[in-house]
């Protein structure tokens, strides 16, 4: 399938946490958006194959994805070696995504750093001629980065999207990973799920909306015009 955005995921539930609104707005203004999930995401201390199989392929119904695809890649040890670069290129050449979204390069999740190292690599091998990588060679135009990050920090984004029409529909499919943010957690503090939207709430409030999520990009980002500037 044919893309115009595909965002890749360490884990499942990283595309959800950081950029589900984005997702579900872009799928809603008629880009055709999918998710490449580069491994597993198990072992968890709840979860397990099977279920974190179902809980991705309920959170994709909420979602509404026509395409979802893992990778395969061994988690909690995601490296970006050649061979794992190889894959990543090939579903960019396969699916030819304009755009890619990718974490944030900054984290203290090796995988997500890894994930990030991937991608940007991948991209570049995306386009080489002379090769044995399934595929027609491709450049992908964009790679923007999303936060989902485990380090304590003050983000930066370079821009900010309004998802405050589809805030209900991120949480509920964030809330599909039962194994991961519902099961065992300790909310003395405030649940989870609380504090992501307040998280949400301070980007919306940064640009005047409900809620909002911050992108970053290691590129300028260029603008054709006003008229979707808030």
């Amino acid at each position: 399938m044919k893309l115009d955005v595909m965002v890749v995921a360490p884990h499942p539930d990283d595309a959800e946490l950081g950029m589900g609104g984005a997702i579900m707005k872009m799928l809603d203004a008629g880009l055709i958006v999918g998710v490449l999930d580069l491994t597993t995401g198990e072992p968890t201390p709840y979860g397990s194959l099977e279920k974190r199989a179902a809980e991705t392929a309920a959170a994709t119904e909420v979602l509404k994805l026509p395409w979802r695809e893992n990778l395969g890649l061994p988690n909690r040890s995601l490296v970006a070696d050649l061979q794992s670069r190889k894959l990543l290129a090939e579903q960019f050449r396969l699916h030819q995504p304009k755009w890619i979204f990718a974490p944030y390069w900054e984290d203290a999740h090796p995988d997500h750093l890894a994930a990030t190292e991937l991608t940007e690599a991948a991209r570049f091998w995306a386009k080489l001629s002379k090769t044995d990588m399934r595929g027609e060679r491709f450049h992908p135009q964009r790679i923007y980065n999303y936060y989902c990050v485990h380090l304590k920090m003050n983000a930066h984004p370079a821009f900010i999207l309004d998802i405050s029409d589809h805030w209900d529909r991120k949480i509920e499919a964030i809330g599909c990973f039962h194994s991961q943010f519902v099961q065992g957690r300790d909310d003395t503090d405030g649940s989870f799920l609380d504090r992501l939207r307040d998280e949400a709430s301070y980007w919306g409030k940064s640009i005047g909306v409900k809620y909002g999520e911050p992108f970053n990009s290691r590129e300028p980002i260029g603008l054709a015009g006003f008229g979707e500037l808030i």
